[in-house]
């Protein structure tokens, strides 16, 4: 199987209270540094009457480019927790602010760092996450007795169907796992007593969110 990238498909907010401070995570997707940076100053824009706006972002499928910042908090206590809760979640592509209105009590450095990271956490959960992996595409032809056959063996190994299309045959692409070609294929000849005609193509990369199949 093919390793699977986690990434922010669409943003969301979450907000917690603690000690009377209200931290409220508003998060984006990105793709670049630049689109990360205008994010934050835009973030900071609407919310300019708080007390700190703190952020943090994870770039890259191998999280290649990471930053964090405290904003005027303790170093430490704000965009490092906030930094450690995306990479915990394994999410890439991803800009968080969190935002403190200041309840007037101190929340001391662990209490800061808890209070980062919770609102980063409650912010994802209200965020739509993808699932990027790479797969093969493969055009198939068979007639329909064969196609019963094929559609239960992609059901049977949830291969995403791209496509179908019925004339005087059937023509359907299915989106294979790299590692899952080769057994699908003499799987599917066996099935149809080798009737079924194969195209393998190149690898392509796309997205599974709430099991719909996206290619990128």
């Amino acid at each position: 199987m093919s390793a699977i990238i986690r990434y922010l498909k669409e943003g969301g907010q979450g907000e917690i209270v603690e000690k009377k401070s209200r931290f409220i995570a508003t998060l984006a997707p990105v793709t670049t540094e630049e689109e990360a940076r205008e994010f934050i100053e835009r973030t900071k824009k609407r919310y300019w009457d708080a007390r700190h706006n703190c952020s943090a972002f994870v770039l890259g499928d191998d999280a290649e480019l990471t930053r964090a910042n405290d904003d005027g908090e303790p170093p430490h206590t704000a965009g490092r927790p906030m930094l450690d809760a995306l990479l915990a979640d394994g999410v890439r592509n991803v800009c968080v602010v969190v935002t403190r209105y200041f309840g007037g009590i101190l929340l001391g450095t662990g209490g800061l760092a808890r209070a980062y990271r919770d609102a980063v956490v409650e912010g994802l959960k209200n965020c739509t996450i993808a699932e990027k992996r790479t797969g093969i595409p493969i055009d198939i032809v068979t007639d329909y007795n064969g196609i019963g056959k094929l559609l239960f063996l992609a059901g049977t190994g949830s291969y995403p169907v791209l496509s179908t299309e019925y004339t005087d045959t059937v023509s359907v692409t299915v989106l294979l796992p790299p590692g899952d070609a080769d057994r699908f294929l003499s799987d599917l000849s066996d099935a149809t007593a080798g009737k079924a005609q194969c195209t393998v193509k190149d690898p392509v990369a796309y997205s599974i969110s709430d099991g719909v199949c996206e290619l990128l």
